[in-house]
């Protein structure tokens, strides 16, 4: 039998609140389609709370998103804004203060349709989005569903 003490200390009080929050998300997608919460509903309570440049970033990300695969649907994922395509997560915002990073996370996820040979970037990280930043992920995100 493991030892309490030492799975306790497993996982960050940070990373057990990112795990609670998809197994939240994970009890909302069995309910039926009239108890689901709608998903951009969600996305956007959830960039409402974010504060600074995350929640300037996500806001902004979200508008890409949509503008540029309007099918994707925006989902909450770990409690941070996703948007899935069948119900698989395509691509993802991680903000800096979740973990306490020293900056936010754009991200795909392996059923996003980026493949370039043997090696390519999958996630990427954001200090601020310039508009040569967004023209870039507005043409990764449209190739992702493609």
């Amino acid at each position: 039998m493991p030892d309490a003490k030492k799975t306790a200390k497993t996982f960050t009080d940070d990373e057990r609140d990112a795990i609670k929050e998809r197994a939240k998300e994970l009890k909302a997608a069995t309910r039926s389609r009239a108890e689901k919460a709608d998903g951009e509903a969600g996305v956007l309570a959830k960039i409402a709370e974010m504060s600074g440049s995350d929640r300037a970033m996500a806001e902004r990300l979200h508008e890409i998103v949509k503008a540029s695969a309007p099918d994707l649907t925006p989902k909450t994922w770990y409690g941070m804004p996703a948007y899935a395509k069948d119900g698989k997560i395509v691509c993802f915002f991680q903000t800096a203060e979740k973990f306490k990073s020293r900056y936010a996370t754009f991200g795909f996820s392996d059923t996003a349709n980026l493949d370039d040979g043997n090696m390519w970037p999958a996630a990427f990280a954001l200090l601020k989005l310039t508009a040569a930043d967004e023209a870039r992920i507005a043409v990764l995100v449209k190739k992702a569903v493609s």
